[in-house]
């Protein structure tokens, strides 16, 4: 079924960004627009959703091109899932961003750089072809340059270095990896290289590729031993966009492997899965070992962002209907609840005048809502029932059990306890203890600003885990959908 509401919430974001280049010193203009632009596209996408929940996916090929020759738009559950969180948890780091980027940045086309982000990350969340994937890759990416260095600070120009190089290099990999696979199956469409590759039975050069695959998307997503170029490019960037890059960016490489791995690269899963898990249990020890390591509230954050990967590919890896389910819950989760530690944590940076744990303290006497809020955040980010971070990785260790690797299922819960410990060690250093003075210190009404957008984000990431059972039927859509390869390719060549 054709749908030309499949592109709206890309077509949104990017009008709303050419909207706000034509005025960019106007604050007012810039910040209004913008939030009218994400409240819009996030409107449109619940509507999507619940049209693919009823309807089944749905699809749309440019041009009334036959497929595969046409470039095929498609949101089926699992696009449509996280395009919506992407809309949504954007429209708290935009909120947040008013009393926390600066006037200075946001008269330099911050608010269309992070339209141009969201325009790229959705169409690659729904984007049907292997190319216009990479086409879509380089969207975001060419915005992200911008938010990285905007503001021109030594460290971020120092960080942007690592940033940029990486993803030329990555970037470059991707077309030739989708060279190699256009020479073996003739065809860019996804849902027909889906069925060209069935046919072949995956010989081993297309086993080689999908290992290409693997390496181009595990740069994008942070998985080990690609991860190292993560940390410092992050801390480098302003709190705002952190939180943006640190919810979203890594998660799209995340999506392209689920994506990959379920539909095209199923024939031998014996070696690619088997891999796929080995350096998911990899990401998610030296994530751990990254946590615990350091006293600063960033990068004990952003390590965190490596060990949800490492757990997300491990519940792909398992091909089984608790694990990926168990993926698709804590996938959504942890936008969600990553945006909102970053968000915390720069607001503790702001009191503080400092990211270092050690110069920190008492912050709990003088704002204790504050306190409370960063706590329930932790629990959620740790798996504590019945927060957001539970149901996913339950049933991710389901999953483990049921494919007989209880040693994997092992390592996951082992890693929730030292993601407590590294979230729980920033609540005691900076919110109990004695209180320090601050080299930097905002105004009790930019606190309260930063604040009130971070409660609300918080609030929302408890109700997705105290209501889990009202959207188990789109996670279980979402799981069957990356399951049952049929039901994509059937949504896009109409069952021919």
């Amino acid at each position: 079924m054709n749908n030309n509401v499949v592109l709206l919430p890309i077509l949104i974001p990017f009008l709303t960004a050419i909207i706000l280049m034509f005025a960019p010193k106007k604050i007012i203009f810039q910040r209004t627009v913008s939030l009218l632009g994400l409240l819009v596209a996030l409107g449109v996408s619940i509507s999507l959703m619940m049209t693919v929940q009823q309807e089944g996916p749905q699809t749309l090929t440019f041009g009334s091109w036959p497929v595969p020759f046409g470039i095929t738009m498609v949101s089926d559950m699992v696009s449509v899932l996280l395009v919506t969180t992407t809309l949504l948890l954007t429209i708290f780091i935009v909120w947040y961003s008013f009393s926390s980027i600066g006037k200075e940045r946001e008269q330099f086309y911050y608010y269309a750089g992070i339209m141009f982000i969201i325009t790229g990350i959705n169409g690659a969340f729904t984007t049907g072809d292997i190319f216009n994937l990479f086409v879509f890759f380089e969207v975001f990416l060419m915005s992200s340059y911008l938010l990285i260095v905007l503001g021109g600070e030594k460290k971020q120009l120092q960080g942007s270095i690592h940033y940029l190089l990486i993803n030329i290099i990555s970037s470059g990999l991707f077309v030739i990896t989708v060279a190699f696979l256009y020479s073996v199956v003739g065809t860019l469409s996804m849902a027909d290289i889906a069925q060209k590759v069935a046919t072949l039975e995956q010989p081993a050069i297309l086993t080689t590729i999908a290992v290409l695959f693997l390496i181009v998307f595990g740069l994008k997503a942070a998985i080990f031993p690609l991860f190292f170029w993560l940390p410092r490019a992050y801390a480098a960037a302003p709190t705002p966009v952190l939180a943006l890059f640190g919810a979203l960016l890594t998660k799209v490489g995340v999506y392209a492997i689920m994506r990959t791995y379920t539909l095209i690269f199923i024939h031998d899963q014996s070696f690619t899965h088997e891999l796929l898990m080995i350096l998911g249990i990899g990401t998610i020890l030296f994530g751990c070992i990254g946590a615990l390591a350091y006293f600063d509230v960033t990068k004990i954050i952003i390590y965190n962002i490596v060990i949800a990967v490492g757990i997300i590919l491990i519940g792909v890896s398992q091909m089984n209907t608790a694990g990926v389910e168990g993926a698709m819950y804590y996938i959504v989760h942890d936008m969600l609840i990553k945006a909102a530690l970053f968000m915390l944590g720069g607001t503790i940076i702001a009191l503080t005048g400092t990211a270092n744990l050690r110069k920190m303290g008492g912050l709990m006497k003088r704002y204790p809502v504050f306190g409370w809020t960063y706590l329930v955040a932790a629990f959620s980010l740790a798996g504590i029932p019945p927060l957001s971070g539970f149901i996913g990785k339950l049933l991710i260790v389901q999953g483990g059990f049921e494919a007989n690797n209880p040693w994997m299922s092992i390592v996951i819960l082992l890693s929730s306890l030292v993601v407590l410990l590294s979230v729980i060690r920033i609540f005691i250093y900076a919110f109990w203890g004695e209180e320090q003075p601050a080299t930097i210190s905002i105004s009790q009404t930019t606190y309260q600003r930063q604040l009130l957008p971070t409660i609300v984000l918080v609030a929302i990431t408890v109700a997705y885990g105290v209501g889990a059972e009202a959207i188990a039927p789109y996670m279980a859509d979402a799981g069957e959908t990356l399951l049952n390869p049929a039901i994509y390719i059937n949504a896009v060549t109409g069952g021919e």
